[in-house]
C-alpha cells in the first residue's frame, strides 16, 4: 500500500513531535457505509501515530462501537479525537474533528497531538479562569475547508479552550465539504467560522481568543 505521507512531510512532523511530552491516545471512528475518505483517514492517522512511541491509535467502527461513539460524543464519520492518555486511562479532553485533516488542516492535527502531550492549553489566564467556572455546557463546532490558511487557527483555538473544562466544553472542527448539510443548517458562508451552541453565536475568521471568548460569554448571558 502506498504511503501517504512522503519522507519530506515524516520528516518535518518527527521533528514537530520531539515536543511530545506525555502520552497521546488518537481515536478514530469510521463506517463500512457511504463514507468517502474513512479509508484515507486511517491511514494517514496510521502512519502519523507510527511516528512517536508516545502516540497510540484506537480503530471503531461506528456502527460496532456506538457505545464509545456516544462516550465521545462522536457522530460523524470519519471521526477523530485527540485524548490525553496515563497508563490505561484516556481521558477525553473534548478535541475532536470531523472530516479528514487533509490540506491546511493536517497541522491542525499535528499541534493538537502536541498541545494534548503537553497537558497545557497555552490560552492566557483570563481565558483559563473564565472556562474553568463554566457552568453551562458549550458546543465550538469550526468549519473548516483544506484549502483554507486561517482555518488551522481557528480550530486549534476552539481545541485549547475545551481542554481547559472538557466535561463543559466541546470543540469540534468541521470540514464543511464533506459535511454540506451541517455547513447549510448553520449558514456557513465563509470559513473558518466558528459555530456556538448550534447557532446562538457565531463568528466568522480566525479571531483572537479575547474576540472568541466575548462571544462566547454574550451567548452564555442570553
Amino acid at each position: 500500500m502506498e504511503k501517504v505521507l512522503n519522507d519530506q512531510i515524516t520528516k518535518q512532523i518527527t521533528e514537530a513531535f520531539a515536543e511530545v511530552k506525555e502520552p497521546v491516545q488518537v481515536l478514530y471512528f469510521g463506517s463500512k457505509d457511504n463514507c468517502e475518505y474513512c479509508n484515507e483517514t486511517q491511514q494517514l492517522l496510521e502512519e502519523v501515530t507510527a511516528l512517536n512511541d508516545q502516540l497510540g491509535l484506537s480503530v471503531y467502527d461506528m456502527q460496532e462501537h456506538q457505545d464509545i461513539a456516544s462516550k465521545f460524543n462522536v457522530t460523524n464519520t470519519p471521526g477523530i479525537v485527540i485524548a490525553a492518555r496515563d497508563g490505561v486511562e484516556v481521558t477525553n479532553l473534548g478535541i475532536q474533528f470531523s472530516g479528514i485533516p487533509s490540506g491546511h488542516e493536517f497541522s491542525t492535527l499535528i499541534n493538537d497531538i502536541v498541545i494534548v502531550s503537553k497537558r497545557e492549553s497555552g490560552l492566557n489566564e483570563k481565558t483559563r479562569e473564565f472556562l474553568k467556572n463554566l457552568d453551562k455546557p458549550v458546543l465550538l463546532q469550526v468549519f473548516v475547508t483544506p484549502t483554507c490558511p486561517y482555518c488551522p487557527r481557528a480550530v486549534l483555538l476552539a481545541h485549547q479552550m475545551a481542554m481547559e473544562n472538557p466535561q463543559m466544553i466541546r470543540a469540534e472542527g468541521v470540514e464543511a465539504t464533506e459535511f454540506p448539510e451541517l455547513a447549510n443548517r448553520f449558514n456557513v458562508r465563509g470559513v473558518p467560522q466558528t459555530v456556538i451552541n448550534s447557532g446562538a453565536g457565531s463568528v466568522v475568521g480566525a479571531v483572537p481568543e479575547q474576540n472568541l471568548l466575548a462571544e462566547i460569554m454574550r451567548v452564555l448571558q442570553n
